[in-house]
């Protein structure tokens, strides 16, 4: 996982002289690797420990191996802005592709003869398709759902989690590669496919799909105090087995825009079976734990506020990677007078 340097610093900063930092969450080895490319493009999202960057001067896609250096070239996402003007009206015409690629969830397959990528914008909910020989984008014929997370990219598909309406009841959907149409030599993107429900009276949004130990889990509050985390694993509730768990295999989740599992190895002190969130009423990151049911602080005020008088602790680190807007733009997130989005 790429780190934030904070204090501005954003990838491609000429103080970082092309160095970016990249941290093992299975090993918390940490890595600097010489990246001259951000000196034009920025990243959107990371995929199978790939860098998705967007080059800025004619908005193409690549697909980055940070330390081998390798490229995949994919097509420019402006090809997408004919169809999509109507859904960004309200954005001015030179902003339309960073706003695009604000909130982008992907996905990759491998083959032979070529890679296949798979987009989720959600500034718009619709899911685009590309293969390292196409030139342009193909766009979904069809929305996901408004109001539900970012999807979750796992074996080169992608997950959603969606409520139903006026119910505590959520559906699981998959988004499947693109297959061959039967009529030719063209591609289709079938719709999501639906393959779990969650029953009434077992979660309340917000919820939130993460990969852990190679499989889905899926988690949020159980009731409306928010007192206790639930996690449930993707397996069971398609098998419809609706039974939460309290062992993640001694892995920690940090659940936010975008969530991620990391090792007890990769964290400073004995942590397992947490999960990390923001605590809005708390204002401060807590940690609930599964086995015992208990809340507790995840970092100390002096990493909450920022730099002064001390460094940021690694657990703020790998939180701030599950905000994107956080994550490749050289700021951290934190508590100042400006909030808790403040630039730090």
């Amino acid at each position: 996982m790429m780190l934030p340097e904070g204090h501005g610093l954003h990838p491609g900063h000429p103080g970082l002289r092309g160095y970016i930092c990249f941290l093992n969450l299975g090993t918390r080895t940490l890595v600097r690797a010489r990246l001259p490319l951000f000196s034009d493009h920025c990243a959107i999202d990371s995929v199978d420990g790939l860098l998705l960057l967007l080059r800025e001067e004619d908005s193409a896609v690549r697909l980055l191996h940070p330390f081998t250096g390798d490229i995949a070239e994919l097509p420019p996402l402006a090809n997408l802005l004919p169809q999509l003007a109507p859904l960004l009206y309200n954005c001015p015409v030179p902003y339309r592709v960073r706003r695009l690629a604000g909130i982008v969830s992907a996905s990759a397959s491998f083959s032979s003869e070529a890679i296949t990528v798979m987009l989720a914008l959600h500034e718009v909910h619709h899911v685009a398709f590309a293969t390292t020989l196409d030139r342009q984008w193909t766009l979904s014929s069809w929305k996901y759902q408004l109001g539900c997370p970012p999807p979750v990219s796992f074996q080169g598909k992608l997950y959603m989690a969606c409520y139903v309406l006026y119910s505590t009841v959520f559906e699981i959907f998959r988004i499947d590669p693109p297959v061959k149409d039967g009529m030719g030599s063209d591609y289709v993107l079938h719709p999501p496919k639906l393959i779990a429900t969650v029953p009434e009276g077992n979660l309340i949004m917000p919820i939130y799909l993460v990969e852990c130990s190679s499989e889905i889990l899926l988690l949020g509050h159980k009731d409306f105090y928010m007192s206790q985390i639930v996690v449930f694993k993707l397996a069971d509730l398609v098998l419809q087995r609706c039974i939460p768990i309290t062992s993640i295999g001694g892995n920690t989740l940090f659940i936010s825009e975008r969530s991620l599992s990391v090792t007890s190895k990769a964290l400073p002190t004995p942590m397992g079976d947490n999960v990390i969130c923001f605590e809005p009423t708390e204002d401060s990151l807590v940690q609930y734990h599964l086995v015992s049911g208990t809340w507790s602080p995840a970092t100390d005020n002096c990493s909450i506020y920022g730099p002064v008088p001390g460094p940021f602790s690694l657990i703020h680190l790998i939180y701030n990677c599950c905000i994107r807007n956080r994550w490749n733009s050289g700021l951290i997130f934190g508590r100042n007078l400006k909030g808790w989005f403040g630039e730090v």
